[in-house]
């Protein structure tokens, strides 16, 4: 696995971090003090796994005056979305493997 596929896994496993991610994907740009109210926790709680996340590159960020604007970045899950259908096609052809067998038990 890359870097880039682990650091996403990594950041997604947390589920604040999730749910974070898909109140931006739903919801469009947000300020921090908006996803906070929305979180229901402390601002450095929602701060640091936003800085996560932007590690990650799942999301970025702009400043404008005293406030931060986060955004998701749908198009970085390219990777997960790429690991996902590799390990589909693995198993996929082990069940397939498996189902011949069982055929072949049976006769």
């Amino acid at each position: 696995m890359s870097e880039q596929e682990d650091a996403i896994f990594r950041s997604l496993a947390d589920p604040t971090r999730r749910a974070l991610f898909v109140q931006l994907c739903r919801g469009g740009e947000q300020t921090v003090g908006a996803l906070t109210r929305w979180a229901g926790v402390s601002q450095p709680t929602v701060s640091k796994h936003l800085a996560v996340l932007r590690d990650a590159g799942l999301v970025s960020d702009r400043h404008e005056g005293r406030q931060t604007h986060y955004v998701a970045r749908q198009a970085a899950l390219a990777p997960l979305l790429d690991w996902t259908r590799t390990m589909a096609g693995f198993w996929e052809s082990r069940f397939d493997d498996l189902e011949n067998l069982l055929k072949r038990m049976d006769q």
